[in-house]
């Protein structure tokens, strides 16, 4: 679907909720973990993609402090409250998401009033793709359009003025990581999944032709190019995942407990050869998350070389190797993902492959080159379904630029 269609789409989703046009409509992309799984909250490095499926808000202000929520994708769980109530429903849970910003904004001495609002979505929920992010980064630029704010270290500084035609000023890098860090927050204090801000920071700072590669120590983004004959599909294994169920707070708490053990404040200062002097006094599921961790941030520095000299073919090595170490070590894989690194693997025009995102579902990324792309697509879905008796969609997907 083009962006045309997209905004087509939330603006007829809107005047189906709310019997009017809607006054804006923005967007927000999808990201891809290239590299560096369950790594971001480990003040580690990840290499990531924007790409081109978007969740899309259109919204318009009203006047009597009622905010109303409807989405597409769950009309019957439409949702209504006051700008002062920010309360979990457990009746309409994607709507928390878009609560925990409008708190997390509120935190920020951030003014609004009330507001309808109506989602559309591409991005398939649940397949480890950044929808719960893009929803997030989604609600904090529809905000700003409708109440237009600026971010600072301590909070809301001076808003931004509207040019002669109405525009907002595009969002700077700095106030870029500002909003991913009250997104966050979002995510992390009032829905209850303590991850780290990987999707936040993605859909927001992605540039087109190029992977982001992120310090979430020192919170910092560089860009490198990612050009080539090459096409990146990405794999949905129909297996939804649900970070909240405790999976992924479960892992976290591994992680932490590692270095603690390790004397640490993170596992981003622990080196390989410190993991290994003081294995046995970790925890078996300790030593298996700790060694993966460690091991994703060498591959990430890697690849980055490996990007910077144009070798794709190295790059594609590192891809199949995180895989290995996420179902062996971090076991935040399952059969499915397996299954289709597997085929991927077996395809000679695929250079890598892995599962992408929190993992326990969801989907797979795969590095192709661009003139097997189709062949590959179609190979891949055919022995899945032979495997499974399940149908496959791959999706090929654009790297693009980030929301703001």
């Amino acid at each position: 679907m083009s962006a045309y269609s997209g905004v087509l789409e939330a603006q007829k989703t809107f005047r189906r909720a709310f019997g009017y046009t809607p006054t804006h409509v923005v967007k927000a992309p999808a990201r891809l973990e290239l590299l560096g799984n369950h790594t971001d909250y480990n003040e580690g490095l990840v290499l990531s993609l924007a790409v081109d499926r978007y969740l899309y808000i259109a919204a318009s202000p009203r006047n009597d402090g009622r905010i109303e929520l409807f989405s597409a994708a769950f009309p019957e769980q439409r949702e209504k409250f006051w700008i002062s109530e920010f309360t979990k429903n457990p009746a309409a849970p994607w709507t928390d998401y878009v609560k925990g910003v409008l708190a997390a904004l509120r935190k920020r001495r951030v003014h609004f009033a009330g507001f309808n609002a109506a989602v559309f979505s591409e991005i398939p929920v649940g397949a480890g793709l950044g929808s719960s992010g893009a929803l997030e980064v989604a609600t904090a630029i529809m905000l700003r359009e409708l109440y237009p704010f600026r971010l600072g270290l301590g909070g809301a500084i001076s808003p931004p003025r509207r040019d002669s035609r109405g525009r907002l000023p595009r969002l700077t890098p700095k106030e870029k990581l500002f909003l991913a860090q009250a997104c966050g927050e979002a995510e992390t204090e009032f829905v209850g999944v303590k991850c780290g801000l990987l999707d936040q920071i993605s859909s927001l700072c992605g540039k087109e032709f190029h992977a982001m590669q992120i310090d979430f120590k020192h919170l910092t983004v560089e860009w490198l190019p990612l050009i080539g004959e090459l096409a990146v599909v990405v794999c949905d294994s129909g297996v939804q995942h649900a970070h909240a169920t405790g999976h992924y707070n479960a892992r976290r708490f591994w992680c932490d407990a590692a270095a603690k053990v390790l004397r640490a404040k993170s596992l981003r200062s622990v080196e390989p050869r410190q993991l290994a002097a003081q294995k046995s006094k970790l925890r078996e599921r300790e030593h298996g998350c700790a060694y993966h961790v460690v091991g994703e941030n060498q591959r990430v520095v890697f690849a980055g070389r490996a990007l910077d000299e144009g070798d794709l073919v190295q790059l594609g090595q590192y891809l199949f190797q995180s895989h290995e170490s996420s179902r062996d070590f971090f076991q935040n894989s399952c059969a499915e993902l397996d299954l289709l690194v597997e085929l991927a693997r077996a395809h000679p025009g695929c250079l890598g492959a892995r599962l992408t995102g929190g993992g326990f579902g969801g989907a797979t990324i795969n590095l192709v080159a661009w003139n097997d792309a189709e062949d590959f697509m179609k190979r891949i879905a055919a022995g899945f379904e032979a495997a499974t008796g399940k149908k496959l969609a791959p999706m090929r997907c654009r790297i693009v630029d980030g929301a703001g």
